[in-house]
């Protein structure tokens, strides 16, 4: 039986949500699996992987081939890396606390670098935020200059309406007084 680490896909029309399974080949892709061994989600930004490691070095070191979507996801949690120092350390080449230094040495690596990532990607939210305000603002103010004329121009009227409206007052009142 050939067993490949594949992405079965959950979650709903358009929002996609993904388990990493280790499956028989022959199995159909949302069907039965042998082992869950992590998620994947491509909904947020940056996308949001969790995936069991040492789970999948196991199955790698099994034998299961990874389809390329998942193998791309191993390498990216450095579980594909972890299966080549675990190769070392089987050979000889590498003693284990040494394959360990070096899987911890690239993950603190990794983690500087989505962490940097986040944080570019909040500035340029909120950079974007305060051009969204500043172009608000300058819409704003220009409808308040364009509107200024028009309210003067109704404002003269209005003193001239009192103005006229007074006189009659004053004459109606005059006639009273006769």
């Amino acid at each position: 039986m050939s067993v490949k680490i594949r992405l079965q896909r959950h979650g709903k029309k358009g929002k996609p949500f993904y388990w990493i399974v280790a499956a028989d080949a022959r199995a159909k892709r949302d069907g039965k699996y042998l082992e869950k061994i992590g998620t994947y989600n491509p909904n947020v930004n940056p996308a949001e992987i969790n995936l069991d490691v040492d789970g999948a070095v196991k199955w790698l070191q099994n034998g299961a081939q990874p389809t390329d979507t998942a193998k791309a996801i191993l390498s990216y949690k450095g579980a594909m890396l972890k299966n080549h120092l675990v190769g070392g350390v089987r050979k000889g080449a590498l003693t284990e606390e040494q394959a360990e230094a070096k899987f911890t040495a690239w993950l603190e690596e990794k983690a500087a670098k989505i962490s940097a990532k986040e944080e570019g990607l909040s500035a340029a939210e909120a950079d974007a935020k305060a051009k969204a305000l500043a172009a608000e603002k300058a819409v704003n103010d220009a409808r308040i200059e364009a509107a200024k004329p028009a309210v003067e121009e109704v404002a003269e009227e209005a003193s001239e309406e009192v103005e006229a409206a007074a006189e009659t007052i004053d004459e109606a009142a005059e006639k009273a007084a006769e």
